[in-house]
């Protein structure tokens, strides 16, 4: 005959969601989950570039964040099985929306606020080992989509691999990961 206890403990082992198992509330897994998509897409509309660029930058970004599926780190794991399937799977041929807002730099100061959120909340709940994979992995993200495509230049010739306003908001997300 089963108790009580076991019951309950039975129940909230199968109906726990994983990142309540990882300590967050369902509105801090959505700010961290979210947050590797909001990354990529202001990382690319950082520089305005043609269709084809911002293309390539959206894919390397997404494929940033499928990789990371395969971290050893359960929290970054999770994000980016989260964020996979919002986005789309790059190794079934899916392709993420390619989304570009209306004010680039202020969505850019969103994100990096919210990043600074994030780190403030890793600090608090996470392990420090999973709190900084997931912020280096954030910002290796902003990399490879910042990396994608050079801007300017005629015909692929002659333009910057990042531009000033790439790098600024690279950095920018750096210093918040960071706490500074």
């Amino acid at each position: 005959m089963l108790t009580g206890s076991t019951d309950e403990r039975d129940t909230s082992v199968t109906d726990q969601p994983l990142y309540a198992e990882l300590g967050f509330t369902d509105a801090e897994w959505g700010l961290l989950a979210g947050l590797p998509q909001s990354v990529l897409t202001a990382a690319s509309a950082a520089s305005p570039d043609s269709a084809r660029k911002t293309r390539a930058e959206s894919a390397a970004g997404l494929d940033r964040i499928s990789d990371a599926r395969a971290s050893a780190s359960p929290l970054v794991a999770a994000a980016a099985t989260a964020a996979v399937a919002e986005a789309g799977d790059p190794e079934i041929g899916e392709e993420a929306p390619v989304i570009e807002p209306g004010d680039p730099a202020g969505y850019a100061a969103d994100v990096v606020s919210r990043a600074a959120e994030a780190a403030a909340l890793l600090a608090a709940k996470a392990s420090p080992a999973d709190a900084e994979t997931y912020k280096h992995w954030l910002v290796e993200i902003a990399d490879e989509v910042v990396g994608a495509a050079s801007s300017g230049g005629l015909l692929g010739i002659g333009g910057e691999t990042v531009t000033e306003s790439e790098r600024s908001f690279r950095d920018e997300l750096a210093k918040a990961l960071a706490g500074a």
